[in-house]
Formats: C-alpha cells, structure tokens, sequence
C-alpha cells in the first residue's frame, strides 16, 4: 500500500512563489488533480481583518496559481464562504486577494449567492457520525463543488474547538450552511463526515498550508504569531494536519478529529507512517503551541459542552442566536482589532519579512508576472 506523502519546504521570501511551485510538484500535486477537470481554490478566510496567521496569505494564493497553471490548469475558481464574524468581500479585500484574482484571471463565486450556485439535497453513501443528525430532514451541499478538484489553503494555527485547524476544517464553511453552527457539539464528528463527503464528490483533493506566520493560542482569530517560514503540502487531508499538529507541538492521534479520520481510513494520522519528503527534518521540531484561554473560548464551552449544553437549542435559535452573533462581532471588531489585534498587525508590518512582503503585495497587486499564464 502507497503511504500518504507530506511536502515540507523552509522558504523566504524572495523564493516563497518558486517554492510553492516546487511544493506542489513534491507532494504530487499534478498526478493527485486532474488538469482537464476544473479546480476550485477554498481560501480560508477565518477574520476578515488581516491578522498575520489567522487567513490565507496573498504569496500562498498567488503561488498556487502559479503552480497550478505551470502544469496545465486552466478552469481555476475561487469559492468563498461567510460566517457570522466573517464578511467574504471584506475579507478578501482587506487580504489582498482581489488583485491576484484579477492579474491571473480567477472567478470567484459565493456559495451564498443563489446566481453562484445552489444549494442541493445530498445523501452521503458513508456512514455518518454526526451530520444525519444535525441534518435530519436530509443534508445539502452546494452543487457547485460536485465533480470539481478542491485545493485547500488553510494556514498552521491553534483552535478553540478542535485544538488545530487546517484542511480537514477548512471544508466546514465551503460544504455547510444552514444550521452550521449547531454542529459544533460534534464538530470532530463532523469534520470527519465532510471529508468522507468530499472524498465522494471531489475527484482530487489537494492541500497548500502556510506556516510562513503561524498562529498560537485561541484562534482560529485572536492568537500570537510566529515566523516560521514553512510550507507544507499533501493530498492526504488527514496527513497533512497530523503534520502541522506535531510540528506545532500536539500529538495528532490526541486530537479527536484526526484519529477518528485515521481510524476510519480516511488518511493517515501516524507520523511515521508518512512520507515526508521535502525539508523532512521539521518533523522535528516542537513549538511547544498551547491553544490557551480567552473569554470566547469560555462563552464557546458554555453553550457546546459545558454544564450548560443542554440549553444549546435555545442558544442557536433566533432570538438569542442574534444575541450569540452580535457578541462575537462586538467581541472580535469592536473590542479586539483596534485595542489589541490591529497593533499586533502593524508591528507584523514592521518587523517581519512577512510582514514587508505584505505591504508589497498591496503597493503592487502581485509579486509574478501579470496575465493568465505563468511566464507570459
């Protein structure tokens, strides 16, 4: 049996486009996606403000791109999702997505806009842990993923809920909608049941992860982060987050979703029976990351799994879900990014290489050469 393979590259950047390219040729990007079949790019944009780790970076889209296009890829989308302490448009303003999607021609498509896609009824042929349970009436999926590639772009950073978070929860904003947020009593289950999900109607799966600065402590928005100048890449969802996890400092097999996922064969969670290829001596390394305290975490606990999670129906249902919301926007906009978030943002402008390479991206659009292919 093939083991799964994980690329790992150290990059700069000077190099960090040329070592993308390199990544997805590592990991085998062009033998796990079809070039003839369309290919949707699921960003991840977890605040729209632009917190050094907490969202996809401008270079990791730009990269991608490249890449992609260097080996044939022409029917490239981006699909973007919103959340309630997330507004997509804002997001990838405020990220510098928008002049990387228009210099290399990319449509981007909103799975909550009725002229982008629908939302369609989907009966999983897996046997499911937790969503025909949130979902009792029947799941829906947008159809517009159906039959496509997915290349996700998570970057490495701790989570309230699921202690990390890479590809396997970059999927839950993409394939859920409705009643989303009541599937965080079991979000591990879940995010088991998506990639099952996924792996039926995606005919390749691809994951890009940016460590270049990585996020510890209470993210997946308000964390600390580090310069780490790393790239990982796999086609095995489940590898490549069990990688990140041990980097960061976690033991994969200790974090419920992605033993789960191993358990159910639907990747490989045990580093030693990945192939790591690439910078491989990483794997040694220990960030010692804790996931930490905030009082988000607390309100989270309270309301899925704590004493009181009883009451979680009566949280997550109008009126008091406009209440949960507005305390999340007041918590993370109006508290957090101007007295804390934003200097830390602009310290990360002015100290880190990563950070001056941001600002190049907004001064000039994009670092590659414009047009719809890589060269021109």
């Amino acid at each position: 049996m093939t083991k799964s393979k994980v690329a790992m590259l150290r990059t700069n950047p000077q190099n960090v486009l040329i070592d993308i390219e390199r990544l997805f040729e590592l990991a085998e990007g062009p033998q796990f996606l079809s070039s003839t079949i369309p290919t949707i790019l699921k960003d991840n944009i977890s605040w729209h403000y632009p917190f050094p780790s907490a969202n996809t970076t401008p270079w990791q889209l730009e990269g991608t791109i490249l890449a992609l296009k260097k080996h044939g890829f022409q029917n490239i989308s981006c699909v973007q999702n919103k959340t309630e302490v997330t507004n997509a448009y804002k997001g990838e303003r405020l990220n510098l997505y928008t002049p990387v999607f228009s210099a290399y021609d990319i449509p981007v498509l909103y799975n909550f806009k009725e002229e982008d896609m629908k939302w369609i009824p989907y009966q999983p042929k897996a046997s499911l842990m937790a969503l025909d349970k949130i979902y009792p009436q029947g799941l829906r999926i947008p159809d517009y993923f159906i039959g496509k590639n997915i290349l996700h772009l998570p970057t490495m950073k701790c989570h309230i809920y699921t202690q990390t978070t890479g590809a396997l929860k970059n999927a839950f904003g993409g394939l859920l909608n409705h009643k989303r947020h009541q599937t965080h009593s079991v979000i591990h289950e879940t995010l088991v049941d998506l990639l099952a999900i996924q792996k039926e109607i995606h005919p390749g799966l691809f994951c890009i992860m940016d460590g270049t600065t990585a996020g510890n402590g209470p993210g997946p928005r308000i964390m600390k982060p580090f310069k780490k100048d790393l790239f990982l890449a796999s086609a095995d969802q489940v590898a490549v987050d069990a990688v990140a996890a041990k980097i960061m400092g976690f033991d994969p097999m200790e974090i419920k979703y992605l033993r789960l996922a191993h358990e159910k064969g639907l990747g490989t969670a045990v580093i030693n029976e990945i192939d790591l290829v690439g910078d491989s001596d990483l794997i040694h390394e220990n960030w010692g990351f804790k996931v930490g305290y905030s009082f988000h975490k607390f309100a989270g606990w309270v309301t899925w799994f704590g004493p009181t999670s009883f009451l979680q129906d009566l949280f997550t249902k109008p009126p008091l879900l406009y209440l949960g919301n507005f305390y999340s926007y007041f918590y993370h906009d109006v508290l957090h990014w101007p007295f804390q978030e934003k200097k830390i943002y602009q310290t990360w402008l002015q100290e880190s290489p990563w950070g001056q390479l941001f600002e190049t991206y907004q001064q000039q659009g994009v670092l590659g050469k414009k047009g719809p292919d890589h060269g021109e």
